[in-house]
């Protein structure tokens, strides 16, 4: 079941679905729209969904199937499918969020009940953030057990374009707070409360702290690991600026009422659905994400760099490889699960590139 196939990202998933042979049911809230879309690719079965309307999400999902959602911004969207596939006893749930306050109410609130219910589930199985949890696995292989720091860096090539979804799911998460991965445990910060530096091929590039799956999925997977940092690269030389934006956002949104004002406006003003690059703009897109593996003083044991297609064809050649592994008995465990808990690293790389994005250093 393919939730969202009309959107942007998720129109790309559709294909990309069909692609490999898969015969998806396409649900969105427009008939019309996701009726021609399955008839485009061959015929394929369609429902009508809406989240406005939560029993017609519950009426998507069965025991025992597999559910994408690509339905965004997950922070105001995202919660009946995930619903839907706990109540339902589903096989597995998967989503194209990046969003870091809907990522960690799937792992803490949502991972427990399903856990329960024997379903997995499987946020940000896209560009966000699976080529980090890819990369940050193979600089822990190679650095050993020595291992207990790791720190993530995601940057592009080209030009950044951005669908509606995208923008509207930025938007509303920069009004939240963030988290880090410290001394062992999950620790509140705010996003963009650090920066810092990381060499990705033979240039010295800037990033931003943000929270994101590596912070849930590498303990899990490693439990050895101490800390864990993941940090965006799209803004360059912007990113001090940034910070300090973020610092003082952070400190507006304590005052009451501000937060919920400011998402209101965020609602208003942004919209999601509106279209995103096309597959020329895309092509001249790239994507960069580099890990490092360091010991307990700091002294670095391995790195791994991991490169390839822009993040929207990783998105849905991901979804679409880890959508066919689950329904094929692929996937192991239930509860929420990182990418590499989920599939184990040899065939998360397998899958990765297969989605386009591949280890190169």
């Amino acid at each position: 079941m393919l939730f969202g196939a009309t959107g942007y990202t998720g129109a790309l998933t559709a294909r990309a679905l069909a692609g490999i042979g898969e015969r998806p049911v396409l649900a969105a809230r427009d008939g019309a729209r996701v009726r021609r879309l399955a008839e485009e690719l061959g015929g394929l079965e369609w429902a009508v969904a809406d989240v406005g309307r939560p029993e017609s999400v519950r009426a998507l999902v069965g025991a025992g199937d597999v559910l994408i959602s690509t339905v965004g911004p997950f922070w105001r969207w995202g919660a009946p499918a995930v619903e839907a596939a706990i109540g339902a006893g589903a096989a597995a749930y998967l989503d194209s969020t990046g969003e870091t306050p809907f990522i960690r109410r799937v792992f803490e609130d949502h991972g427990p009940r399903a856990e329960a219910a024997g379903v997995a589930l499987l946020t940000a199985m896209g560009y966000d953030w699976v080529p980090g949890n890819l990369a940050a696995g193979l600089a822990l292989r190679d650095a050993g057990p020595g291992a207990s720091r790791v720190a993530v860096g995601y940057f592009f090539r080209g030009p950044v374009g951005m669908s509606g979804g995208t923008r509207a799911s930025a938007a509303g998460t920069m009004l939240e707070g963030s988290y880090t991965f410290r001394d062992g445990r999950l620790v509140d910060e705010r996003g963009g409360a650090r920066v810092r530096t990381f060499l990705v091929g033979d240039r010295v590039r800037k990033a931003l702290s943000a929270g994101s799956t590596e912070h849930f999925a590498l303990p899990q997977a490693y439990p050895g690991l101490r800390e864990v940092d993941v940090y965006l690269g799209w803004f360059g030389g912007a990113s001090d600026t940034l910070s300090r934006v973020s610092a003082a956002t952070a400190l507006a949104t304590r005052v009451p009422g501000v937060r919920s004002a400011l998402n209101a406006l965020v609602g208003r003003v942004v919209k999601g659905s509106t279209g995103g690059p096309s597959e020329a703009e895309r092509a001249e897109t790239g994507s960069e994400v580099v890990a490092e593996a360091t010991d307990a003083s700091g002294r670095t044991l391995a790195r791994a760099r991991v490169s390839g297609v822009n993040a929207y064809d990783f998105t849905a050649g991901m979804l679409a490889w880890a959508a066919h592994a689950a329904a094929n008995g692929r996937l192991h465990g239930v509860g929420a699960l990182g990418p590499i808990a989920a599939f184990g690293l040899d065939a998360l790389e397998e899958g990765a590139r297969s989605a386009g994005i591949e280890r190169v250093v």
